[in-house]
């Protein structure tokens, strides 16, 4: 059986756009709200999504989603009622979901309980930001016997040797870091970013996806030109923050309606 990532971009590839992958804190505000999201997002036209799992100490993420993540701590979210939420939403919804999660978690549960978990969950990838290829060759291989993909990360700094192995032991696709630093909303990307995506195109022919510091419909159609994915996490994490005090209705309507502009940016010229 096919992943549901590699059949995601293989739709998008043929539709000529780029993947549109938006982020969610799980927990924030609530799981039940997290869950809506997720099926508002497919409807929105999200081709596949990523999940944070709360951290209290996140390594790779800024302000923004450290305070979701703070949230949905503060709440009492815990990584088994995430779990049972995402069961809950593989009844309804095939979009492709995968965790971004810190190695401490893995590591506490123990890495093949935990990939098992997720994928017995509904989970087709996992990222986890603060693991280092020389590390985690033996991990993604726990997490593919799970029959999920185990995505690696690309920075600007990445020299070309130590890209190669990353490109190697990712599948699914390579997620490649747009700035230097913490996630965060930039008010304009490198002006050299195409460049540093067309040298990781160059190492492999898995898809590309950009994350960190897109926030806006342009800046998606912008990105969309040169990769093969684009993920949108802080704006869509603050309008979630923005829209918490109102009824779950709303809330949902109001993040799907943005999720839905950002989706509609990814077409290729």
């Amino acid at each position: 059986m096919k992943n549901r990532i590699d059949a995601a971009f293989e739709k998008c590839r043929a539709a000529n756009r780029a993947a549109f992958m938006p982020f969610l804190t799980a927990g924030d505000p609530t799981l039940a709200a997290t869950a809506a999201l997720i099926e508002e997002c497919e409807r929105c036209g999200a081709d596949m999504l990523e999940l944070g799992i709360p951290y209290s100490d996140p390594v790779a993420d800024g302000p923004t989603i450290q305070a979701s993540y703070g949230r949905a701590l503060s709440a009492g979210c815990r990584l088994e009622d995430i779990f049972d939420m995402l069961r809950g939403v593989r009844e309804r919804c095939e979009l492709p979901i995968l965790t971004m999660v810190s190695f401490s978690i893995v590591s506490r549960h123990g890495p093949q309980a935990y990939f098992g978990r997720a994928a017995e969950a509904g989970v087709d990838g996992v990222i986890i930001p603060d693991l280092p290829i020389e590390e985690g060759a033996a991990v993604a291989r726990l997490a593919e016997k799970a029959r999920l993909h185990p995505v690696f990360l690309v920075a600007p700094t990445t020299p070309d040797e130590r890209m190669k192995g990353i490109v190697r032991r990712s599948r699914g696709f390579i997620y490649y870091i747009a700035v230097a630093g913490t996630t965060g909303a930039r008010a304009a990307l490198p002006l050299d970013l195409a460049q540093h995506i067309a040298r990781v195109k160059a190492a492999t022919d898995k898809p590309v996806a950009v994350g960190f510091g897109v926030s806006s419909p342009e800046q998606v159609a912008a990105v969309a030109q040169a990769a093969d994915g684009v993920i949108v996490g802080s704006a869509i994490v603050r309008k979630v923050a923005e829209s918490a005090g109102r009824p779950l209705p709303e809330l949902v309507q109001e993040v799907g309606r943005f999720v839905k502009k950002l989706a509609a940016a990814t077409k290729k010229n």
